[in-house]
């Protein structure tokens, strides 16, 4: 066993793929970041230099950053029937792009979906829980649902990040940019219309 991938499992030597160790070693901090942390804070100016940076690559360089202030309005905006289909399908875009640079690198397409699967069941238990203890601490408006919906949503920006990592894209990557909002205790709920509402 290797930084938690087995040989045996994925049929590869670790060493001669640097982007799954890296991969591997990402799904242990997982449990580390300050999830939620700052949700529902003031945005500081080094959050909203990184959620334009986000913008920008995504494609949306004419969508504003919006404040959401509690888990209330956090409610509303994942609820929006408005959301932008377009950057859904531009995220998405990149997903497939990614996970086909991935699997090319690696060459080998069980071994990336094994680390990926590593990343994500790592990442799942730790931003439930934080999504809990963020949602108590700020006084209980949020149902099991919205939670849910956070941690979701937190599961799959370690996804994303972790297919950034294991493809070898650069850390300007949309998806890079996107987790350190996640990072830095935000919950990024998406594009409405013209608006990237950032809890």
């Amino acid at each position: 066993m290797a930084d938690g991938l087995g040989q045996d499992r994925v049929g590869l030597d670790l060493a001669d793929h640097p982007e799954l160790k890296a991969a591997a070693r990402f799904a242990r901090m997982v449990p580390a970041v300050a999830w939620f942390e700052a949700v529902g804070a003031p945005l500081r100016g080094d959050v909203l230099a990184t959620a334009e940076a986000y913008l920008l690559a995504l494609g949306f360089p004419d969508t504003s950053t919006a404040l959401v202030a509690d888990w209330e309005e956090a409610e509303g905006a994942v609820r929006n029937p408005e959301w932008n289909t377009a950057w859904w399908e531009a995220e998405e875009q990149l997903r497939v792009a990614l996970t086909t640079e991935a699997i090319e690198r690696v060459g080998d397409e069980q071994a990336v979906l094994v680390a990926l699967t590593q990343v994500t069941a790592r990442a799942s238990d730790a931003v439930h829980e934080a999504a809990e203890i963020a949602a108590a601490r700020g006084g209980g408006g949020a149902d099991e649902a919205l939670i849910r919906a956070a941690a979701g949503a937190a599961t799959q920006g370690c996804y994303h990040a972790a297919l950034v990592l294991i493809a070898g894209a650069e850390a300007d990557h949309p998806f890079a940019l996107k987790y350190r909002l996640y990072e830095a205790g935000r919950w990024p709920l998406g594009i409405a219309g013209a608006t990237f509402n950032l809890f």
